[in-house]
């Protein structure tokens, strides 16, 4: 059986509004295992979003207990956080968040300057370029390249660690369809090449169909409804 590289158990998160409580999270668990490709789905307001930021290491829970590739990282510090977070996860987001005054290989070699390496960096970022199908495009700037390539550069900067997953948070938004179908079709290749763990935040059921599980939140926990049920069926 593959090994879960994401274990969640009852993770609660809950944000203190001056006197109000707002539950995020209510006791929410879930499994991703190795080489998966998972999409999350939920309506505004349903925890998603935090759920997210908990998996990809940038917030903690209030309670509950996230082991990510072996680690338990719940209660890490924030620095401690930092760290787990810049050698285990890739993130792609909608907005593709590349520094506009580098080049793509710039941009791709970030988060191994930020994890200390020296020895043979830019050689993995072109490396990570090249897997992308961006070898001619290493020194252009972002201006210089379509949303397209844009979100190509952020991918490659995602893979350039070798993370235990990569989380994708509506990685087409930004896109028109047939460009955003060429990025899926590049995220569903890597994982088949490199058995990269994918966990995609969509909204889009073309894009979430595509997955091989469907995950939906409703109100702060899995929903495991017959009617999510029967969407996940649809779905696949």
């Amino acid at each position: 059986m593959a090994e879960a590289v994401v274990i969640a158990e009852n993770l609660t998160k809950v944000y203190k509004m001056g006197e109000v409580e707002v539950h995020a999270l209510r006791g929410l668990s879930l499994q991703i295992f190795k080489g998966e490709v998972v999409s999350i789905m939920g309506p505004s307001g349903s925890g998603k979003s935090t759920l997210m930021n908990i998996l990809g290491c940038l917030d903690h829970p209030t309670s509950g207990r996230y082991i990510l590739d072996g680690e338990e990282v719940s209660h890490l510090r924030d620095d401690q956080l930092a760290e787990i977070r810049n050698r285990k996860v890739g993130f792609i987001f909608q907005s593709f968040n590349l520094l506009g005054r580098q080049t793509a290989l710039a941009n791709v070699e970030l988060p191994l300057r930020y994890a200390g390496v020296t020895k043979g960096r830019k050689e993995r970022a072109r490396q990570s370029l090249v897997a992308v199908g961006l070898e001619n495009r290493l020194h252009h700037k972002p201006t210089e390249l379509s949303g397209g390539q844009q979100q190509r550069v952020a991918i490659a900067r995602a893979l350039v660690n070798n993370p235990a997953i990569i989380m994708a948070d509506e990685p087409t938004g930004n896109l028109d369809s047939k460009v955003g179908q060429e990025i899926m079709d590049l995220l569903l290749s890597l994982n088949r090449e490199r058995g990269t763990t994918l966990i995609i935040v969509t909204h889009d059921p073309k894009i979430a169909a595509q997955t091989q599980r469907v995950i939906r939140i409703r109100d702060g926990v899995v929903d495991d409804t017959p009617e999510a049920e029967r969407a996940k069926m649809e779905a696949a």
